[in-house]
């Protein structure tokens, strides 16, 4: 079930919320709570009911495996055995649904052999919530878990706005909050922040994420077929799926918050204006903050972080971008983003460390600043083509073109408006033509590029907007919030009442093609 449809929105979710708060009222603490793991697991099973055999094997297989590392006494020896057991389970789990084809074609395409597998169908899911219950696992086994009930554990693994995309929570997180005798009581201002986001998140990813995804989408299956992309075009389609890519995870991530906070339930901050980072360090900050938070604690930490000198650190941060580029993935074209953006980061922090030995303050300045984003911009954009392409070969095609390998035509008149940057680009090879038919489209595709570029650099996303009312728990605790009008902060008045009606209307008037969110596929 999707949150963008519209079983979704006007049957499931206000049963679920009715019954819910309707059983809380009543003094039902443990009704209302396996009303809300029934209700998610009815959310999940509608995607496939064969598989809902399968989260709940592991939920019961992770619970007694937890429940053994938090409060076993036996030796520790005995204690990493099963912890090892544990996440040997979860890694084999995902590895057989969701890489097993993709191994056994690997080695046909080095070795020539002709295995074969039959197809495995991808259980939705199932990276977000065996990760999540890997860190349970690990913290368990360090005695960092303190609540082993198997009602609230079941709710914490299977709570339906976290259960298909994330963000990945922490047990430490989650615990408390369904302790609170307080969630189970209906609040007007819960109710009220939590649809306001909800409806802003459906509106980026009905609006603004589906309606530029028509401008990618011929491009990319264009180069799959061999075709040959324009410079313009092939631009063009990078910068779709850009804006594509960050509205539809934007607006998922708004609308699980919004959805938690309906059940009293703060989430963790999954999404926070990545494209406004000075550099690629602030960009995993900012993007994806729950998976790069489980990256840099449950893998780049137990590798040795920057313990052990500066060319183990560099080591260190390549494995894990290679492995996180694999999670999303099982596709060559993941694993060379994850490494694209590995070596990036390498760069950054090597970069920072000759700043801080030359003392150098470049970038203090606005200009410099700017200069920041703007690089950290364009390297994003040149990786999210592999994230896109289907395989190495159209990624390829596509930066070809991207590079002017295809030629690069510009209109006639520029060329007068660039005076000698003219006469320069043409000696290049550049050529300055009449516009061909279909220009002016060309045109108004590259300003609202231009318009939505300058919406997520310069207004305060969801987070900042209902800044007053902390709709999410912080991942991190240096995270930068921008300084806006006072107009700009949501109040619950008649104003913003309006604004949430129009943003709201014209989401579902927007739901005539039911589509998934991008990040569902990982």
């Amino acid at each position: 079930m999707l949150f963008n449809s519209f079983e979704f929105i006007f049957l499931f979710l206000p049963v679920t919320v009715l019954g819910f708060y309707a059983l809380g009222k009543a003094g039902g603490v443990r009704p209302a709570m396996g009303w809300l793991v029934a209700a998610s697991l009815f959310f999940y099973g509608w995607w496939n009911p064969a598989y809902l055999a399968l989260i709940i094997f592991s939920v019961l297989f992770n619970f007694v495996v937890g429940l053994f590392l938090s409060k076993s006494d036996l030796a520790l020896k005995i204690r990493r055995l099963v912890l090892v057991l544990g996440i040997s389970t979860n890694l084999g789990l995902i590895g057989y649904y969701k890489y097993a084809n993709f191994f056994v074609d690997t080695i046909n395409g080095v070795t020539g052999a002709g295995f074969e597998l039959f197809p495995i169908l991808l259980p939705i899911g199932i990276s977000f919530f065996t990760f999540q219950q890997i860190a349970f696992l690990v913290d368990a086994f360090q005695k960092k878990t303190k609540e082993y009930r198997f009602l609230h554990y079941c709710l914490f693994v299977t709570f339906f706005p976290q259960l298909i995309a994330g963000p990945i929570v922490h047990h430490l997180e989650m615990m408390p909050q369904f302790a609170k005798r307080g969630i189970f009581q209906f609040k007007l201002s819960n109710f009220s922040v939590g649809l306001t986001i909800f409806c802003i998140g459906l509106f980026k990813k009905v609006v603004i994420a589906d309606g530029v995804a028509v401008y990618s989408t011929p491009i990319f299956d264009a180069a799959l077929l061999g075709g040959a992309p324009t410079f313009t075009q092939a631009w063009g389609a990078a910068l779709a799926f850009t804006f594509q890519l960050y509205f539809d995870f934007s607006g998922y991530s708004d609308m699980a918050i919004g959805l938690g906070r309906l059940f009293g339930i703060r989430l963790p901050l999954n999404f926070h204006s990545p494209y406004k980072a000075n550099s690629i360090i602030d960009f995993w900050h900012q993007w994806h903050m729950t998976l790069s938070r489980f990256l840099r604690e449950y893998l780049y930490f137990p590798l040795g972080g920057n313990r052990k000198g500066t060319l183990r650190r560099h080591l260190n941060v390549l494995i894990t971008m290679l492995l996180g580029g694999l999670w999303h993935g099982a596709n060559w074209t993941f694993v060379f983003w994850g490494g694209l953006h590995g070596l990036f980061l390498v760069v950054n922090h090597a970069w920072r460390k000759l700043r801080e030995t030359l003392g150098w303050t470049v970038g203090s300045s606005r200009l410099g600043r700017g200069a920041a984003r703007l690089c950290t911009f364009f390297a994003v954009v040149v990786t999210w083509v592999f994230f896109r392409a289907e395989n190495i070969d159209t990624a390829w095609s596509m930066i070809f073109a991207m590079a002017g390998f295809n030629g690069v035509v510009l209109p006639e008149k520029s060329f007068f408006l660039l005076g000698p940057a003219g006469l320069l680009l043409s000696e290049l090879g550049v050529r300055f033509e009449a516009p061909p038919a279909g220009h002016w489209e060309v045109v108004k595709e590259m300003t609202a590029y231009i318009f939505l570029l300058a919406i997520v650099w310069f207004a305060p996303n969801t987070q900042e907007i209902m800044s007053r009312y902390r709709p999410a728990l912080q991942t991190y605790a240096n995270l930068k919030w921008g300084s806006y009008p006072k107009w700009a902060y949501w109040r619950p008045d008649l104003r913003w009442s309006f604004f949430s009606a129009v943003v709201a209307s014209a989401a579902v008037l927007g739901l005539t093609q039911i589509s998934e969110f991008l990040y569902f596929q990982f």
